[in-house]
């Protein structure tokens, strides 16, 4: 059977990608951050969050010893973190500065590959930290991305649909256009592979997912001279909507999707034979995956939420099919919540609404010198280190320094917690101030999308084309509807 053990809430906004490591679980957000926990107790690291990207964090990937990790991000970089302090190893910056979707190690640490939004594929010498090659398909979106087993292969998949086999030399072995109709979401390698008796194939399995609600198990045969074949072995049909993301476990066994139909689907990947169906996320499941060393997987959502599920021994095909509701969720170590004051906007809150937060942060020992300065929620935001010392003495710096975070990180969560997704810059995934709309058609913060133009050569966040024009118009009607909403919540 499977149950669910851990529900972790520490993300602001959306989760994007999970990855184990043989002793780490790390998750990437669209509130721009990674956070890491420990695997035997999922307690968070002491350097987490990992704050290093401007805009949100699409993937992250380990390398196979644990000691790195790679996180990729809408502001054109790949981000290489050390595992033993939090600390940045390398800022690698994709060529043409186009947002970058997906990045994945080789199962030998030598490459590290990342996709972006123009279609390119960048090959980087991991040992140098420098790039080795580019290519790519011009015209798509990379957003997936795997290496073989050997490390000698890897497999691209696109917005086009299409899944393409290349070679270290980036020269395309093999193409299998329209393997998804309306656009891959994620692709997979299973670790193992076989070598043919009497002959040079060596053979692999690999899982893909898609727009068009499947999970597909494919053969890839691989010759050094004669090149590869592709061969589709299982259409796996348990979910109703697309499908965003697959994983194999670390014998090959299982097969993990999540699914925009809010459901985790575990199959028996030889036979294609559905075990079980996970139903505890309240919004699209974008993220799953296997541990490599224990009987764990990971889900992420766009609930904000990472649920850990414990797969149990003796999972059988007679448990075909078994529906595991919400209502039986195990324990949870859930980040930290709000109390009842949270329904209202912080702005909105009373002196003691901010006294009662203050004790929910550990901060009760600065209660009275809130109340006595007539702090409201307003006041709070309005907060600087300025004021903390010579308005209202507090000495220490690190205090200052303490409070000051506390504040950031309310505003974060006031932004993304219950905002409809339309009022959000696709930027900053931030309530917008004075929303604007490009030449493509989207609404983004004024200020926002002119830094985006100055530094991204007038594409568009959104489509990745050009703009045909740099001219913003002021969003009247969304701004009014945008102060609605806060005047009603």
């Amino acid at each position: 059977m499977v149950s669910l053990i851990c529900t972790l809430q520490d993300h602001r906004d959306e989760v994007n990608w999970c990855v184990f490591s043989a002793k780490l679980l790390a998750t990437c957000s669209a509130d721009k951050t990674i956070r890491v926990y420990y695997t035997k107790d999922f307690s968070e690291l002491p350097f987490s969050p990992l704050s290093g990207h401007g805009y949100t964090v699409h993937c992250c990937s380990f390398s196979p010893c644990g000691q790195y990790l790679a996180s990729c991000s809408t502001d054109a970089t790949t981000v290489v973190w050390q595992m033993d302090s939090g600390e940045i190893e390398v800022v690698l910056e994709h060529p043409g500065r186009s947002p970058v979707r997906v990045c994945a190690f080789s199962p030998d640490s030598v490459h590290l590959v990342s996709g972006a939004s123009d279609g390119t594929l960048a090959l980087w010498d991991f040992k140098s930290r420098s790039i080795l090659r580019t290519g790519g398909v011009a015209d798509t979106t990379m957003v997936a991305c795997s290496f073989s087993p050997c490390g000698q292969l890897f497999v691209s998949g696109s917005m086009y649909g299409d899944l393409r086999v290349w070679s270290l030399e980036l020269r395309q072995l093999h193409a299998e256009k329209n393997a998804h109709d309306l656009g891959v979401t994620c692709c997979q390698f299973a670790p193992q592979m076989q070598k043919e008796t009497g002959g040079n194939v060596v053979q692999f399995r690999m899982a893909s997912c898609g727009q068009d609600s499947l999970l597909k198990v494919w053969t890839i045969s691989y010759t050094p001279h004669a090149g590869c074949k592709m061969q589709l072995l299982h259409t796996l049909t348990g979910q109703t909507a697309p499908v965003l993301s697959c994983s194999f476990s670390a014998d090959g066994q299982m097969l993990v999707s999540g699914s925009v139909d809010k459901t985790v689907t575990v199959y028996e990947s030889s036979q294609g034979t559905l075990l079980y169906t996970l139903s505890q996320h309240e919004r699209y499941v974008t993220a799953c995956a296997f541990s490599p060393t224990a009987p764990l997987i990971a889900t992420g959502s766009m609930d904000k939420s990472v649920n850990v599920w414990r797969v149990e021994d003796g999972c059988s095909v007679q448990e075909e099919g078994k529906f595991l509701p919400g209502e039986e969720a195990a324990s949870s170590c859930e980040g930290g919540n709000m109390g009842g004051h949270s329904r209202m906007m912080p702005s909105d809150w009373s002196e003691d609404d901010v006294s009662s937060w203050l004790r929910q942060e550990g901060l009760e020992a600065l209660v009275d010198v809130f109340k006595a300065n007539n702090i409201d929620g307003s006041e709070l935001l309005a907060l600087s280190k300025d004021a903390l010392a010579t308005d209202m003495k507090i000495e220490s710096v690190g205090l200052r320094s303490k409070i000051i975070r506390k504040i950031e990180e309310l505003k974060m969560e006031s932004m993304c917690t219950g905002v409809p997704d339309e009022y959000l810059c696709p930027i900053t995934r931030e309530l917008m101030k004075d929303p604007v709309i490009a030449a493509d058609g989207y609404s983004y913060e004024h200020e926002a999308i002119e830094s985006w133009i100055r530094t991204k050569n007038r594409s568009s966040p959104m489509t990745n084309l050009p703009l045909q024009t740099t001219l913003l118009t002021p969003n009247h009607t969304l701004k009014m509807a945008i102060s609605r909403w806060r005047t009603s919540n």
